[in-house]
């Protein structure tokens, strides 16, 4: 008797046209009110605002941690959609925000919000298609800075800094 032998069938992928599996905004707000930047309750109100508008959800609690002056705030919201991260920077008068879906949307209006809210006087939002083989938003390098690192400037992070830990209040 000879047995018969079934290979299994793989799917079948194609890698010419690879699915979109969502966007990633990484935004930033210069020159933003320091109070503004340092205020947890309005800061948790911004983000529960971007989440309703956009019909997002948070799974469970959100982290927020609040840095000892003059540090800023750190907020975190797993998403069912994925996740929503906002960064501030009170010293530098810098907010910084990612935001990633994982389903198609609208574009929030960062712009307006957060001119509205952190008193912002310039903002900049970048979005990735996330599974786009074409790299609309080809890599860059790691920033190095002029000259190298200075005794009164912080190295930046991967420059042989023993400050990794801290580095990202």
């Amino acid at each position: 008797m000879v047995a018969s032998v079934i290979a299994p069938t793989q799917p079948t992928v194609n890698l010419a046209a690879p699915p979109l599996v969502g966007v990633e905004w990484v935004v930033e707000a210069f020159d933003c009110d320091p109070d503004r930047l340092r205020d947890r309750a309005k800061l948790q109100d911004l983000c529960d605002r971007l989440l309703k508008e956009l019909d997002l959800h948070a799974l469970g609690m959100t982290q927020w941690h609040t840095f000892p002056y003059p540090g800023g705030v750190t907020g975190l919201y797993l998403l069912t959609e994925s996740h929503l991260a906002c960064h501030t920077y009170p010293e530098h008068a810098l907010a910084t925000f990612n935001l990633y879906c994982c389903r198609p949307r609208s574009r929030w209006p960062w712009e307006k919000r957060l001119i509205e809210a952190l008193g912002a006087e310039r903002v900049i939002v970048r979005s990735l298609e996330r599974g786009n083989a074409a790299e609309p938003n080809p890599p860059t390098p790691f920033p190095k800075r002029e000259g190298g690192v200075g005794p009164t400037s912080p190295p930046f992070l991967g420059e042989g800094s023993p400050r990794l830990t801290e580095a990202c209040p």
